[in-house]
Order: structure tokens, then sequence, then C-alpha cells
């Protein structure tokens, strides 16, 4: 189990940039699959970005593909997902999430963190 808080959430103009942060208590942080959703209004928790343990290029949704770049820094217990080129679409609230496998549900959530995108 892991414990997650998110932040970085505001309000930007279209076209601006945002960096969202999701910070982990917990001793194994690094064994982690780590992954980011989001939820519009009226609309069901959509997939956003996914990474594993060891990082890589990551795993995206069509819809922010070439705009979001998902990271992590274990030494810091902490994942990012860089937000470029916003769209009014993409205006949600953002969970990051956390599992062992990949089998499994995304059973670790964080509050969500807010973010409008004005056009």
């Amino acid at each position: 189990q892991v414990q997650l808080v998110e932040s970085g959430g505001g309000l930007v103009q279209t076209g601006g940039s945002l960096r969202l942060s999701c910070a982990a208590s917990g001793r194994t942080f690094s064994s982690y699959n780590m992954a980011w959703f989001r939820q519009a209004p009226g609309k069901e928790r959509e997939f956003v970005a996914r990474t594993s343990w060891s990082g890589g290029s990551g795993d995206y949704t069509d819809s922010v593909k070439g705009r979001f770049t998902i990271s992590r820094d274990n030494a810091k217990n902490t994942v990012y997902l860089q937000m470029n080129s916003l769209k009014p679409e993409d205006t949600a609230v953002y969970y990051c999430a956390a599992k062992k496998r990949l089998i499994e549900p995304w059973g670790s959530w964080g509050q969500g963190t807010q973010v409008t995108v004005s056009s």
C-alpha cells in the first residue's frame, strides 16, 4: 500500500503548460507501477498515462500523445505529469494511481487536483 498526494493543478489558458506532481509515501515506491487518470464532470474516469517502476517512455491515451509526458523520480518518491499545449478538453480532475502488478486493479488513489483550461 502506498499513500498518494497530488498537487500542481490550476487554471491555464489554451496552449499553456502545467506540471502535476504526485508524492508517494511508502518504503517500496520504486516497485510500483504509476499512472495518471482524469475525470471531467459527467464523464467516467479516463486513463491518461502510465509508467512502470523502471520509467521508460511511458504509455499514453491517444488524445494526449505528443503533448503530455509522464516521468518519475524514485529518489524523491514522486511521479510527474508534464502537460503542454493544453486544450479546453483537458479540463478535469486529475488523479494519480499505483499498483504492484499490471493485472491488478489500480488500488491506491490520490485525492485529485483540478486542472482547468480556459478557451
